[in-house]
């Protein structure tokens, strides 16, 4: 990936790709912020992700899932990792099943 390239910019790609819906974890679950609807690790793709270290501080670093959902909603989620995580977030995406984790819609690729 280019180093020159920020999240945001990342984001911007996948948006225009479709990926729109905008998602949060709570009590392990994904949940589209949009439509409130609920997901379990089992109900999770990861198509593509993302890594980068901070500007300022490589230790803040944070990871950009690329995601459908089992109802083909598609969207973005950026997570801090390393020092910084989310232990609940962590949790979550480290429950989605091996098998539903592709890099198959890298725009990098």
């Amino acid at each position: 990936m280019n180093t020159d390239t920020n999240e945001l910019e990342i984001i911007k790609k996948y948006e225009e790709k479709g990926y729109t819906s905008n998602f949060r974890v709570l009590e392990n679950l994904l949940i589209d912020n949009n439509t409130k609807s609920k997901y379990k690790p089992s109900e999770v793709f990861i198509v593509a992700e993302h890594r980068f270290e901070g500007m300022s501080n490589p230790a803040d670093m944070s990871i950009l899932y690329i995601i459908v959902t089992k109802d083909d909603f598609k969207g973005t989620f950026l997570a801090s990792y390393g020092g910084a995580k989310d232990t609940e977030v962590a949790e979550f995406f480290n429950e989605i099943p091996k098998e539903n984790v592709t890099n198959n819609e890298n725009i990098f690729m």
